[in-house]
């Protein structure tokens, strides 16, 4: 099925009005969202997106194969029945632990696909209210905007002077956001009772757990409290709409002036960009974020002075580098050593010798990874990187085509470095259009 993910023009200009009337207007507040919602073309746009985005099933196994197989325009009337009705009550999230890069795991939310297009169509109706609030140092999750501005951001600052740095870390965002001080946030700009009564709903979602034995286990629901679960498709806009209140309040008791300093913000990740006075800057921080019912992850937030030592930020490392040429020290941006063992990692995960898919399916693959990385990382210093993950996207393909095709030895002859990249195909991130580099320490 094609989806066409266009904005239609009405939806459209429903945003733009919204948005501008939120902008003119910063006390105003809206009452009439929730028929918006329930708009047939809203809900299809809604189910458009979600399909797009994919994922698995939810509690109740529904896939949208199975929704097109029985009936799309079927399935929408049903939902929108519910919503007009006001019957609709979400289902249980089901919850499943991904591995973090630390060797931690981080708990995942996963809604049935009916709330999931439920959540995208009130977060296409209020998104652009509250877009007219966010302030212009955050960047997470956001249209139009990405963790590689907020890379740049950085540099930037670091590059005009603001080298001392608070590299901040939250304890558990998104699991300990306060419902009833998040809510307060959302109703200052939306009263519709409705549209509230829908957040209330997802954020008391009872989570759903199965062990290893399949037994079911139920936690959250009315009593919970606290937490927006990662995963769903409302939690990214509700965790910036309550870490703005952190940002506003620095904008508005003149943080920036007092402290000399910047912040960039991407969702539950932030960093302050000092001259000189790091310190007060993160003991003002942690008194905010006790306020806000936060807590600040005291082992992993630290100070740093980035003209003597690195700090890490969305996957990029900042501070001091060295010119290649000449030896020289500036302060630059490049892909942090834990980024390039990741992607190493899943080069080596695709490479291994179980591995029989036909060569083209495996090109395709890796040249997905290393485009996709590539097209991350691709701001900055990236000359160091590229050439050792070139060299070990190298020496493992060599070995592995060497087993498939049974080959003495490791290849060398037979699996040159052009038989690898140009008659097999193979991307050679060093070949990638070069960024012009940062500015140079004086």
């Amino acid at each position: 099925m094609v989806m066409n993910l266009t904005t239609p023009g009405k939806i459209r200009n429903l945003q733009r009005k919204l948005y501008c009337k939120a902008k003119a207007e910063p006390t105003f507040r809206f009452y009439l969202l929730y028929d918006e919602i329930c708009r047939e073309d809203i809900l299809l746009h809604a189910y458009r997106l979600a399909r797009v985005n994919a994922g698995a099933p939810g509690v109740d196994g529904m896939t949208f194969a199975r929704i097109e197989e029985q009936g799309l325009e079927a399935w929408l009337a049903g939902l929108r029945v519910e919503l007009v009705s006001k019957t609709y009550r979400p289902d249980p999230v089901r919850r499943v632990m991904i591995p973090k890069a630390n060797g931690g795991e981080r708990p995942l939310g996963i809604p049935t696909i009916r709330d999931r297009v439920i959540q995208t169509a009130a977060k296409i109706v209020i998104e652009p209210i509250f877009e007219a609030d966010f302030e212009d140092n955050a960047y997470g999750y956001r249209p139009a905007r990405g963790a590689v501005d907020a890379v740049k951001e950085v540099h930037r600052h670091l590059c005009r002077g603001y080298a001392d740095v608070v590299d901040a870390d939250l304890s558990k965002y998104f699991d300990t956001i306060p419902h009833s001080e998040l809510m307060k946030s959302v109703a200052r700009r939306v009263v519709d009772r409705n549209v509230l009564r829908l957040i209330k709903m997802w954020l008391r979602a009872p989570i759903e757990e199965r062990d290893a034995d399949g037994a079911r286990r139920m936690s959250g629901g009315k009593g919970n409290t606290r937490g927006t679960p990662q995963g769903g498709v409302a939690s990214p806009l509700l965790a910036n709409i309550y870490i703005n209140r952190f940002l506003k309040h620095w904008r508005l008791t003149g943080c920036g002036e007092s402290f000399q300093a910047h912040v960039v913000s991407y969702a539950d990740d932030f960093v302050i960009l000092s001259r000189g006075r790091a310190a007060e800057a993160l003991a003002w921080t942690k008194a905010v974020m006790t306020k806000l019912g936060l807590t600040i992850n005291e082992a992993k937030t630290s100070l740093r002075n980035a003209r003597q030592e690195r700090f890490d930020f969305l996957g990029y490392s900042f501070g001091v580098h060295r010119f290649e040429a000449n030896g020289n020290w500036y302060l630059g941006a490049s892909p942090s050593k834990k980024s390039v063992k990741r992607l190493k990692t899943r080069i080596g995960d695709l490479l291994v010798p179980s591995n029989i898919d036909p060569w083209p399916e495996v090109c395709d693959k890796l040249n997905r990874t290393l485009r996709g990385w590539s097209n991350y990382f691709g701001y900055g210093s990236r000359s160091k990187a590229y050439r050792s993950v070139d060299q070990y996207v190298f020496e493992r393909l060599r070995r592995f085509l060497a087993r498939r095709h049974k080959v003495q030895g490791r290849g060398n002859r037979r699996f040159t470095f052009d038989v690898i990249h140009r008659e097999l195909g193979v991307l050679c991130l060093q070949r990638l259009p070069r960024a012009v580099p940062s500015c140079a320490l004086r």
